[in-house]
């Protein structure tokens, strides 16, 4: 409303001032007898532009135009009744006048959209606006200052602001890039079930009879002697179902706004109980609710033949020496990547790799049996074995994701449970079929 009075004001003062002047009226005198409303009329030009105005000032000046501007309008009309029509020289004065008010008021509309756009906050204070440095300049002092404005004055104005990416500038329209999915951390390969014989159960206990004991007292008997016996003792073993699991919570809106968070849930759930089950089936404690792993049950390294500065490579062939006199032919060869990388990095005295390719693509083997480097093997330890002889795995219950609502107060808080489980067994039929120890002997 402040706005429009102002450009009624102005647009009303600059009619009536060519009209009046026109028709004879010493506008000069008036002008000069009325400085300042002029002044406060020079400061409305930069109303839009600074912020140095004071709005009380304008005010006051406005008032005082309001009354000048009908007292001048009631002697110019007045005037030109006395006259008659108004002469050509006038028309077209008038008609220079239109197309001004008509620059004027473009002027004025931009001023009350750089208004309205400041109305929210502070402008930049390191940015200077036109109506600033316009304000501020010594042009305009001294013009001011001199009180002659019949005259005009022109101040250059050059590009004091440029659009950037600030936010005060132009960095609000700029519309950042999204990519789309999550950038997960990387998954660990697992490898261990793999290399066991799988199976199923139906039950949360297996057992199986293990032979623990073999006196063989087989011989050649004589016609009529009496034949020698043999012994053979079992055991039966029992090794409980254990069940793994977990979950995380979230809410309904998360899951309905952005579909692919709950596929990406179940699938970090399912690495993670992987990765349990992993470190479960190598080195499990079988205490509590935990399995029974293969390399807990291993038969400790002891090489069978003494050889002087035995290196990885030569310990891991003892190893499995030790394995095959026990009638159990190693399958395959655990490491930690460390430890094979150690092994790959060895070379003789011409700097040669005493066994390792960097140019082969084949995959990673020792002494004929394949290597599974794993990090679910501690750093210096070994694993050889028969695998798929030696042990076995039963699955109760496979990986499963169950989603639910009704657990403590989630229902009233709009929260999800996604839980993940599985249960299994591990038998380890043969622990004499597996051979640990260490790499490096430290001191």
């Amino acid at each position: 409303m402040k706005r429009s009075i102002l450009v009624v004001a102005v647009l009303g003062l600059s009619v009536f001032s060519l009209a009046a002047q026109a028709m004879g009226v010493d506008v000069h005198a008036f002008v000069t007898s009325h400085a300042d409303v002029l002044a406060g009329l020079s400061l409305i030009g930069f109303a839009g532009e600074t912020t140095l105005v004071n709005p009380a000032e304008i005010k006051a000046a406005l008032d005082k135009i309001s009354d000048q501007t009908k007292e001048l309008g009631e002697k110019a009309l007045a005037e030109a009744k006395k006259s008659g029509d108004m002469s050509i020289e006038t028309k077209g004065k008038i008609d220079e006048m239109l197309v001004k008010q008509g620059e004027l008021q473009a002027r004025l509309q931009e001023a009350e959209q750089k208004l309205d756009r400041r109305a929210g906050g502070d402008d930049d204070q390191g940015v200077k606006s036109v109506g600033d440095v316009v304000t501020g300049s010594k042009e305009f002092k001294d013009y001011v200052a001199a009180g002659d404005y019949r005259k005009g004055f022109s101040f250059p104005i050059k590009a004091v602001v440029s659009i950037t990416s600030d936010p005060a500038s132009a960095g609000a329209t700029i519309a950042p890039d999204r990519r789309a999915g999550i950038v997960a951390p990387p998954d660990r390969r697992l490898t261990v079930r793999d290399l066991l014989t799988p199976g199923t159960t139906n039950s949360n206990l297996i057992q199986y009879v293990k032979e623990t004991g073999f006196q063989n007292m087989a011989a050649t008997v004589a016609e009529g002697a009496a034949k020698p016996k043999s012994d053979i003792t079992f055991d039966l073993v029992a090794q409980a179902v254990v069940k793994v699991a977990h979950y995380v919570k979230a809410s309904t809106e998360i899951l309905a706004d952005a579909p692919m968070m709950q596929s990406y849930i179940d699938g970090r759930l399912r690495y993670g109980l992987a990765l349990k089950e992993e470190g479960q089936l190598l080195n499990g404690s079988g205490v509590g609710n935990n399995l029974n792993g293969i390399f807990t049950q291993a038969s400790q390294y002891a090489a069978p033949i003494p050889v002087d500065g035995a290196t990885r490579i030569d310990i891991l062939r003892l190893a499995l020496l030790q394995a095959e006199l026990a009638e159990y032919p190693s399958t395959g060869i655990v490491l930690n990547p460390i430890d094979w990388a150690a092994i790959e990095l060895q070379k003789d005295s011409t700097g040669a790799y005493i066994f390792a390719n960097p140019q082969s693509i084949s995959q990673p083997a020792l002494w004929g049996r394949p290597v599974v480097a794993t990090q679910a093997m501690s750093f210096n330890d070994f694993l050889v074995g028969a695998f798929k002889l030696g042990a076995q795995i039963f699955d109760r219950l496979q990986a499963s994701i169950a989603v639910a609502t009704e657990n403590e107060d989630d229902f009233i808080k709009n929260m999800v449970a996604i839980l993940i489980e599985e249960r299994l067994g591990l038998a380890v039929y043969r622990p004499e079929a597996f051979i640990k120890g260490k790499l490096v002997v430290i001191a």
